[in-house]
């Protein structure tokens, strides 16, 4: 009998919020998550505004004397898988550890503690770096902290692929779990980029807005005054589970995992291929994965990160990959709100996708002020809007050519 995949548990902590319930209320609203830059002094920087979590207490989650221990990426990701498990009801024991996996990736892992020691290593010598420094900064220790906290045995590793880290993450532990390796994983993507050295690189690169006058209004996909990506922090963290697995024990299902699709444009370190063929036929494997007609997609969580090159060749992407379908697709990008928050990005915005499928409803594209000729799609500017889902897709595109798109359908028994 072929195993089926679902989601019982989601644990979020974006610049919308500190749970699940507060940042889906922030989406619904049209509530922007951005402001000016607080964790270090950003007076020189050309950007001077990110998308912060904010009251973020690591101590709600973590024993004191363990904080230390770990970057602000790994706490992140604590705290959401903290919340996803409880969500979820799953117990985890002596008679199911060993079916129960940790998948979570980061795109960049523990900066501030690489660059807190290299400074210690320079300013105080060698003997002063912390002996926590290489367990607190690398990418694998977000799911191996979480594993060691949870006690679950099963498969244990990171993806890193730039911005598609988190829903490579799903999409992995989706096919685990369907090939009979793992009953349940917590999967998803954590980040905290938001340090002097990775604003000033981004901002280097011409990627990142220069709004500075309008924190609020400076992520703003699909619009024709769009001019880069706004730097986010948090985590996204899922718990998929095998459905007779999730059955047995009464879970709530948010949605089924039906598909997936990852493959590179093959073309550019930073930039997608301009005329979105790469993540036309990501998408079509998606659709193909998941064993359904493209018709069937009703909703697009889009990879609209807000600069000019990607939401043209997304918009691009999508009618390639739907054809006339298209103009009936609801399209939305909730980094209008939560801004960008790299390896995190496709976790969060799985979860939104799969909170879009329950709750009927799709979150907005807030700031799309000015229509682009180059994006012509339904991007649902503005409110969120009630509508009849069967299918959703989410999509994520990163650095080095790498694509990946998760495709989830509405559970009904």
């Amino acid at each position: 009998m072929e195993r089926r995949v679902v989601i019982t548990g989601i644990g979020l902590v974006t610049p919308l919020g500190l749970t699940t319930a507060a940042n889906w209320d922030a989406a619904l609203a049209g509530r922007s998550g951005i402001g000016p830059i607080t964790r270090f002094d950003a007076s020189g920087f050309g950007t001077r505004f990110a998308g912060e979590v904010k009251d973020f207490n690591p101590a709600d989650f973590i024993e004191k004397k363990e904080i230390k221990k770990m970057d602000r990426f790994i706490q992140f990701a604590i705290a959401a898988a903290t919340e996803a498990v409880a969500d979820s009801g799953l117990t985890i024991d002596e008679t199911n550890a060993e079916r129960v996996g940790v998948i979570v990736g980061s795109g960049m892992g523990g900066l501030e503690t690489l660059g807190n020691n290299e400074q210690v290593c320079s300013e105080k010598g060698p003997d002063r770096v912390s002996a926590f420094f290489i367990p607190g900064c690398v990418i694998n220790l977000a799911p191996g902290q979480i594993s060691i906290r949870f006690g679950a045995k099963g498969p244990n590793f990171s993806p890193v692929s730039a911005c598609a880290t988190g829903t490579h993450a799903i999409g992995e532990a989706f096919h685990i779990i369907k090939r009979g390796e793992a009953d349940a994983i917590i999967s998803g993507g954590a980040e905290a980029t938001i340090t002097p050295v990775a604003v000033a690189g981004f901002s280097n690169m011409k990627a990142l807005s220069s709004r500075n006058d309008a924190p609020e209004k400076a992520s703003r996909p699909f619009d024709a005054e769009r001019d880069g990506f706004v730097m986010g922090e948090g985590a996204g963290i899922l718990i998929l589970e095998e459905l007779e697995h999730a059955r047995k024990r009464g879970a709530k299902i948010y949605a089924e995992v039906v598909g997936f699709g990852m493959n590179s444009d093959a073309y550019h370190i930073t930039s997608p291929i301009p005329d979105g063929s790469g993540a036309a036929r990501c998408m079509e494997l998606a659709v193909a994965s998941a064993g359904i007609a493209k018709e069937e997609v009703s909703y697009i969580n889009a990879h609209g990160t807000s600069t000019p090159i990607n939401d043209a060749m997304e918009t691009q992407a999508i009618k390639q990959a739907f054809g006339d379908h298209a103009r009936q697709l609801l399209v939305s990008s909730t980094k209008s709100m939560t801004g960008h928050l790299l390896g995190a990005a496709g976790g969060v915005e799985t979860a939104f996708s799969a909170l879009a499928l329950y709750h009927q409803m799709v979150p907005p594209t807030i700031n799309l002020e000015h229509p682009d000729p180059d994006c012509d799609l339904d991007y649902v500017a503005g409110q969120a809007r009630s509508a009849e889902l069967k299918v959703a897709i989410s999509n994520s595109f990163g650095f080095g050519s790498t694509n990946a798109c998760v495709a989830l359908r509405r559970f009904t028994e």
